[in-house]
């Protein structure tokens, strides 16, 4: 399980470093995609087989189905880990992102999620100050 949260800087190549503590769990190859708040999700090799047959089987469905498959299946790109750690980055995902210079490198269960530093404090100033309400909202969910 990915946890926490950390500060790192792309190189002039678009890699950024990904954390040691979650290294060993994504193993040696990723799959980088975009994912939803304009921030990029970060699958180890396994993890997004698994993510990608769902959304493979969702393709023929609604249009909210389609184009959700279609945004995480079309923008994804596998990338090895160097042995520095670092994780390239193609232009158009960072574009989508938001990305440059300083990164926000998040750990969200069973994903890592790369945030443009500025977007992150913004997100999770918000959530912060919304907490009471959408833990009132996410219990009437799980009901």
């Amino acid at each position: 399980m990915f946890l926490g949260e950390y500060l790192h800087t792309f190189d002039s190549k678009n890699r950024i470093s990904i954390p040691s503590k979650f290294r060993k769990d994504l193993g040696r190859v990723v799959v980088v995609t975009r994912g939803l708040d304009h921030c990029l999700y970060v699958f180890a090799r396994k993890a997004w087989e698994r993510e990608a047959a769902h959304y493979a089987a969702q393709v023929s469905g609604s249009a909210a189905s389609r184009g959700l498959a279609r945004l995480f299946l079309a923008g994804s790109f596998e990338s090895d880990i160097d042995k520095a750690g670092r994780v390239l980055i193609p232009e158009n995902l960072k574009s989508f992102a938001g990305l440059s210079g300083r990164a926000v490198i998040a750990g969200v269960a069973d994903r890592v999620e790369i945030w443009e530093e500025g977007a992150w404090k913004r997100y999770t100033r918000a959530i912060e100050r919304d907490a009471e309400a959408l833990a009132e909202t996410a219990s009437g969910e799980s009901a």
